[in-house]
C-alpha cells in the first residue's frame, strides 16, 4: 500500500504572503509618488484687490441754471429727462414756425437732397412779403416769376425765420393760412400739447401761445427728421434769387449747438429752443433747452444766453456719470504666495450712475480655492451699486496652483 504525500501548505502560504506584500508595497509606493504631486494641505487661495475708488470726475453744478425771468424747460429724450420751470402759457413768437414746418413735413415728407413740390411766386406773394417787411417781421425777399420749392422754403423758414415763407408753405399745403392754422391746432391737440394754441403761421400774432415744455416736446419730434436737423444746423443758407441769409438762432455752429429755433416780439420777449449735442460714453446724445419771455437788448441775445446756461448746467447736473469696467484691466490677484494670477471682469461693461451720487460703490465676493485656479475660470463676482445693482463675473487671467509635496521637498 502506497503512502500519499501531504501538500506543502506552509510553502504555498509563504508564497502568497510574499506576493501580497509586494502588491501592498507597490500600492504604497504609488501612493507616495502621487501624494508628492498633490498639493499639501493649504488654506484657501488669498486675494489681493486693486479696485480703486470710483469717483465722479466732476461734481457738476448743484442745480439747473434756470433763467431769472420768463419760463423754461429742459428735455433729454434718451435719458428720460423732462424738467420745467415756471411753465405757463405765453406768446411764443417765431417758435410757432416749428409747428408750421412739422405740419408741412407731415403732409409732404422730404429726405435730404429732395426738393419737394415747387411754386411760382406771384405778384400777390411779392405784395405779402412787402407787407410783412413793413410790419418788421423777419422775411426773405421774393420776386414774381421765381420758382421756390418746399426744400427752399423750409430752409428760409427755419434758418432765417422767414414769415413770408411760412405763408407760402401754408398756401402750398392747405390752400390758405386759415385752413393751415386749423391743421396746426388739430396737430397740437393730437400730440398732447395741451398748453398750445396757434392764431397764425408765423407767431407774430400774440395769440399764438404755448408753454416751454410743450415747445421742447415739439422740438424733439421735429428733430427726428434728418432733413430738419441738417437745416437748423446751418449758420446761414443760400436761397434762390434772395442769396445768402443768416440764421437768427443763437450759438448755432458753436458750443455743440445744432439749432433749433428762436423768436422775438414785444409780446413774447426773447425765445429760444436750443438743441445741443453731448457725449455720454461712446454715444452722442441731444438735449433741448427752451427759454421764453427773456428781456433786454435785442431779445435774442439774452434768450440765447439763458438757453446756453441752462443747457450747460444740464450736462453737469442731469447727465449721469459713466464708468467703464474693461476686460483688459486687472482688479486684483488670486493665488498662493508668489504663485498668483490676476483677474478682471469677464466682459467690458459700461455703467452709468446718477449725478446725485458722488462715487460708485463696489463690493467683491470671491470664491474659495484650495486647489488650482485655471485661466478663464470664474473666481468671484463684482457687485456695482449704481442706479441699479450690476453683478459682473470675475475671471482668472492665467493659471495658479499651490506647491505640491514633491515641489516642497526639492
Amino acid at each position: 500500500m502506497t503512502r500519499q504525500r501531504r501538500p506543502r501548505r506552509p510553502a504555498l502560504r509563504g508564497l502568497f504572503a510574499r506576493f501580497f506584500a509586494l502588491v501592498v508595497g507597490a500600492v504604497v509606493a504609488a501612493g507616495l509618488i502621487v501624494g508628492m504631486q498633490v498639493p499639501l494641505l493649504h488654506p484657501s487661495a488669498t486675494v489681493k484687490l486693486t479696485v480703486a475708488p470710483i469717483v465722479a470726475t466732476s461734481t457738476g453744478a448743484s442745480s439747473l441754471v434756470w433763467p431769472s425771468l420768463g419760463s423754461a424747460a429742459l428735455v433729454i429724450p434718451t435719458l428720460g429727462v423732462e424738467r420745467s420751470w415756471n411753465n405757463r402759457v405765453v406768446p411764443i413768437a417765431s417758435l410757432t414756425k416749428m409747428m408750421t414746418a412739422y405740419v408741412v413735413l407731415k403732409k409732404d415728407p422730404l429726405l435730404i437732397g429732395q426738393t419737394g413740390p415747387c411754386i411760382t411766386v406771384s405778384a400777390d406773394d411779392v405784395a405779402s412779403y412787402e407787407s410783412l417787411y413793413q410790419e418788421d417781421q423777419s422775411s426773405v425777399v421774393v420776386y414774381a416769376g421765381e420758382s421756390l420749392c418746399e426744400s427752399d422754403l423750409l430752409n428760409g423758414l427755419l434758418v432765417h425765420s422767414a414769415s413770408n415763407y411760412a405763408v407760402l408753405l401754408a398756401n402750398m399745403v392747405a390752400g390758405s393760412t386759415t385752413a393751415f392754422v386749423a391743421i396746426m391746432n388739430q396737430t397740437a391737440a393730437s400730440l398732447g400739447l395741451t398748453g398750445t394754441t396757434y392764431a397764425d403761421v408765423s407767431g407774430f400774432d400774440p395769440d399764438s401761445v404755448s408753454t416751454a415744455l410743450d415747445q421742447a416736446r415739439l422740438a424733439v419730434l421735429l428733430m427726428k427728421s434728418p432733413l430738419v436737423r441738417s437745416i437748423v444746423d446751418q449758420p446761414r443758407v443760400t436761397l434762390p434769387d434772395a442769396g445768402t441769409v443768416d440764421s437768427f438762432t443763437p450759438d448755432v455752429g458753436t458750443n455743440n449747438v445744432i439749432g433749433v429755433k428762436s423768436g422775438r416780439t414785444q409780446a413774447a420777449g426773447g425765445c429760444d429752443v436750443m438743441a445741443m449735442t453731448f457725449k455720454l460714453g461712446a454715444k452722442t446724445r441731444t438735449l433741448y433747452a427752451v427759454v421764453l419771455g427773456q428781456e433786454g437788448g435785442d431779445l435774442l441775445g439774452p434768450a440765447g444766453a439763458a438757453a446756453l446756461a441752462l443747457a450747460n448746467s444740464a450736462r453737469a447736473v442731469e447727465v449721469p456719470h459713466v464708468h467703464v469696467f474693461r476686460a483688459t484691466t486687472s482688479l486684483g490677484t488670486i493665488g498662493w504666495g508668489s504663485r498668483r494670477t490676476s483677474f478682471g471682469v469677464a466682459a467690458t461693461t459700461r455703467i452709468s450712475w446718477s449725478h446725485r451720487q458722488r462715487s460708485l460703490h463696489v463690493s467683491v465676493r470671491m470664491r474659495h480655492f484650495s486647489r488650482a485656479v485655471h485661466r478663464g475660470e470664474i473666481v468671484g463676482w463684482l457687485s456695482v451699486h449704481a442706479t441699479t445693482t450690476h453683478r459682473l463675473a470675475l475671471v482668472a487671467n492665467g493659471d495658479a496652483a499651490p506647491l505640491t509635496l514633491w515641489q516642497r521637498l526639492r
